[in-house]
């Protein structure tokens, strides 16, 4: 993918009104700039989720996707660690019902990303300072701790190093408990980008990478919010 490919994602969503990319146009903007993100399947029809369940292997997670809907969880439109074709059928039916009335509505089949460390890495605009990236602790911990750094972009290695050693939290990126210690080169390559995507795509007003969980040591972006100004 390129960059014309996240520029084409937005100037679609433009044109059809919206304000923000669905989950699975989040990540294709993401994987345009060399952003890890899950692997994953949109589909629409039952016959094809039955081959997407083959091509990604269980265990998966299944989201119901659409482009008005930007908080899947809230609206109880995830399922994990689906074991099945069965049960993935099952679990296609009962998303695709509950998103009754939204044109796009689609299940996005996800790879189930194995990981008890989650961080979240995000874009914002400030009035003053333009793009700026933010790193921390992710899933439930974000709104409860808010143990969060920030950087205006464009970022450096040392930048993004700098931002992990700020929070209070950072023993987490160490390894513990049998864990081995996040790769800090990848987390800092997806800092960089983040801020990249904030100085290239002006259309971009927020970004929302939420949780980043990390493999092992590897940081996968498992979910994902794009919001268009």
């Amino acid at each position: 993918m390129s960059k014309e490919k996240a520029l084409e994602l937005i100037r679609t969503a433009q044109q059809e009104g919206r304000t923000t990319l669905s989950e699975y146009e989040a990540k294709q903007l993401l994987a345009a700039y060399d952003i890890p993100v899950t692997r994953e399947i949109l589909v629409r029809q039952r016959e094809a989720l039955a081959e997407a369940v083959r091509e990604i292997g269980c265990p998966l997670v299944l989201k119901g996707c659409a482009a008005r809907i930007a908080h899947k969880t809230e609206k109880n439109l995830v399922r994990v660690d689906v074991r099945s074709e069965a049960e993935a059928l099952a679990i296609f039916d009962e998303l695709m019902a509950a998103m009754a009335g939204e044109a796009d509505a689609a299940v996005l089949v996800q790879e189930m990303v194995s990981g008890r460390r989650e961080l979240v890495v995000g874009l914002t605009r400030d009035p003053q300072f333009g793009a700026c990236v933010m790193f921390g602790l992710g899933g439930i911990f974000t709104e409860i701790l808010k143990d969060i750094s920030f950087r205006k972009a464009p970022l450096e290695r040392h930048d993004a190093l700098e931002m992990m050693q700020e929070i209070k939290g950072r023993k987490i990126l160490e390894a513990v408990r049998g864990m081995p210690a996040a790769d800090s080169d990848a987390l800092a390559r997806i800092l960089i980008q983040v801020g990249a995507i904030g100085l290239e795509l002006e259309a971009v007003a927020e970004i929302d990478l939420n949780p980043v969980i990390l493999a092992g040591a590897r940081p996968v972006a498992v979910d994902a919010l794009v919001v268009l100004k």
